[in-house]
């Protein structure tokens, strides 16, 4: 009984081991989704980082670093 639990497992195991490497990494339309994501996060980034606020936030933060204090 034992051994035929551990026969099923290993079957199981060796279906799945051949079976994944047919599916890894993205197809076109997932790898062009993904750009147009990154995109839109870096043009957000980019708005957030020269907003006036967050530029004097920085520049605060590099003053105060560059005084020694």
């Amino acid at each position: 009984m034992v051994r035929a639990v551990q026969v099923t497992r290993a079957r199981a195991l060796i279906v799945r081991m051949r079976t994944f490497g047919r599916d890894a990494g993205m197809v076109t339309s997932e790898y062009a989704m993904g750009i147009v994501a990154a995109v839109g996060f870096a043009g957000l980034l980019f708005k957030v980082i020269t907003s006036g606020q967050t530029r004097e936030a920085l520049q605060g933060i590099v003053e105060k670093a560059l005084s020694g204090g």
